[in-house]
């Protein structure tokens, strides 16, 4: 689905976050690369399950006709320097749910550009009969955790030794979910 465009000013930090467009796909694709090889908090090394701009124009094209799903960006002066997704699936049984992903580029962190995508995301699934979002965040990431927290996101699990970053060691992820429209668990 699409969204209407909103414009942000944080410290000065000029920015706006919208729906993806079929133009965004080389930048979309070049942005991935950039923020994986930034953090070990996402899922990829640098160039793993590399996106091309084709492939972006179609998952673009797909989520801006889909129900259940929506794909925004985050831009500032003409350049993307964040974004981030729901995925639903038209599975009668989990067609309630989406999964949320974020990327946002290190030099931009703390501008709120993360939280302000996903408050877009929930305004959306609020108004899209999206009953329930989940996520998944490392648990050393305490930061983003006490944010899915503070925006009504509720730890469901701990998947154990769930990642193996750069430094050998295994890392917990967190499952995180937020129920929406007064559905209960």
């Amino acid at each position: 689905m699409l969204i209407s465009e909103k414009d942000f000013n944080i410290r000065d930090l000029k920015y706006k976050i919208r729906s993806a467009a079929d133009i965004d796909a080389e930048a979309l694709s070049d942005l991935r690369l950039q923020i994986d090889g930034e953090t070990e908090n996402l899922d990829r090394e640098p160039g793993e399950a590399f996106i091309d701009p084709q492939s972006f124009r179609s998952i673009i094209k797909a989520d801006s006709e889909s129900p259940t799903n929506i794909f925004l960006v985050a831009e500032t002066k003409g350049r993307l320097i964040g974004f981030s997704r729901c995925a639903g699936t038209d599975l009668k049984r989990f067609r309630h749910k989406v999964e949320f992903g974020v990327g946002v580029l290190k030099e931009f962190w703390g501008y709120g550009i993360g939280k302000n995508l996903l408050q877009e995301s929930i305004s959306w699934a609020d108004e899209n009969q999206i009953k329930k979002i989940t996520l998944h965040v490392m648990e050393t990431n305490e930061g983003a955790r006490r944010l899915y927290e503070k925006l009504g996101f509720e730890i469901e699990g701990v998947l154990k030794n769930d990642k193996l970053l750069s430094d050998g060691n295994f890392y917990n992820m967190v499952v995180m979910g937020r129920l929406n429209n007064g559905m209960e668990g």
